[in-house]
């Protein structure tokens, strides 16, 4: 299918149902609670693993998983705006519409852990932020083990901190930032059982 003929559908869609047809709602709800599913199901696994005593990489990996999943889910209602000079005005406008739309359906405010872009840019852009981290630290105790710790020790200023998982905060550090998940996870699980 043309450019053209996009481009009048998702106006059409826009102009007449808000930015997604009713046809079409169901697939966005599946989608929603596949994302969701996922991120708890992650978390679940970050649950059994701390009760057995995992070591650090395996919660900080578990918790990765469920993080990545929300920032999936966080795409539906508040789409990327990536891709302007690829995507053509219409249907990019119909991506903002169907975002507000899913946002009233799901009770999603933009005050929500989940519209955080800091977080989902932290790992749908690690490869990127590890290159800046590790040109800008040249000095100081690295640690690029993953650690399990209270997350405080992210604040001295002479320790380098790759990874740190602090189950007692629900707290996990990447690259020296700190990334709280106990409301990212409440979150989730809200959408799930809208």
């Amino acid at each position: 299918m043309d450019n053209e003929e996009l481009e009048r559908r998702a106006k059409i869609t826009n102009e007449t149902c808000g930015g997604i047809q009713p046809m079409h709602k169901v697939f966005y709800s599946l989608s929603i609670k596949y994302s969701a599913d996922r991120c708890l199901n992650a978390f679940r696994v970050y649950d059994y693993l701390l009760s057995k005593n995992a070591d650090a990489e395996e919660l900080i990996s578990s918790v990765q998983e469920a993080i990545g999943h929300a920032a999936a889910l966080s795409r539906y209602f508040w789409p990327t705006s990536m891709g302007k000079k690829k995507i053509a005005k219409e249907q990019m406008d119909m991506r903002q519409s169907r975002g507000e739309l899913l946002r009233n359906q799901y009770g999603v405010t933009d005050d929500s852990p989940i519209s955080d872009r800091d977080i989902r840019n932290a790992w749908e852009h690690f490869d990127e932020k590890l290159d800046i981290y590790v040109l800008s630290h040249d000095a100081g105790y690295f640690f690029p083990s993953p650690i399990l710790g209270d997350h405080s020790l992210a604040d001295e200023a002479i320790g380098k901190i790759f990874k740190l998982i602090d189950p007692t905060n629900e707290c996990l550090v990447l690259l020296g930032n700190k990334y709280f998940f106990r409301p990212i996870r409440d979150e989730v699980e809200r959408i799930f059982n809208e």
